[in-house]
């Protein structure tokens, strides 16, 4: 059964790993990778790249991606939005820190920050949702 669209929002609003979608080229199939994303209802999802990643290069080029995520307990459920880059901003110590926060917590956030300092430039690219498909398939 088809999710109401706020249930859609409730469920990308938690802290799901999101799988990105991203055409990948002439000749090849989607680039598909997991991903740490910050969504709150009635907002635009964002997500977190290197600046000279594969990633950002085939979002730039074909200016859209998805974002899928999933669970299978208590039901098997699944919301997917795929849409247009809305815009791309360098990532601010602010940013970084909000979507540190959403996956770790205490000592863990520090320890992936001072990590993340070795990453090199990072931006946020941010996803105007224009289409979604989302499903509650109940107990499997």
């Amino acid at each position: 059964m088809a999710l109401t669209l706020k249930e859609r929002q409730e469920f990308l609003a938690q802290p799901h790993i999101a799988a990105l979608s991203v055409a990948g080229g002439p000749g090849r199939g989607p680039l598909s990778v997991p991903i740490w994303y910050q969504y709150e209802p009635g907002s635009e999802p964002w997500v977190t790249t290197g600046a000279d990643s594969q990633k950002i290069r085939l979002i730039k080029e074909a200016g859209r991606f998805t974002l899928m995520v999933q669970r299978t307990e208590p039901t098997t459920r699944y919301v997917s939005v795929e849409g247009s880059v809305s815009k791309i901003v360098p990532l601010t110590d602010e940013l970084h820190i909000e979507m540190v926060k959403r996956y770790l917590s205490g000592d863990a956030v520090d320890n992936y920050l001072k990590q993340a300092a070795d990453f090199g430039d990072q931006v946020a690219v941010y996803l105007r949702p224009e289409h979604w498909l989302s499903a509650d398939l109940g107990s499997l």
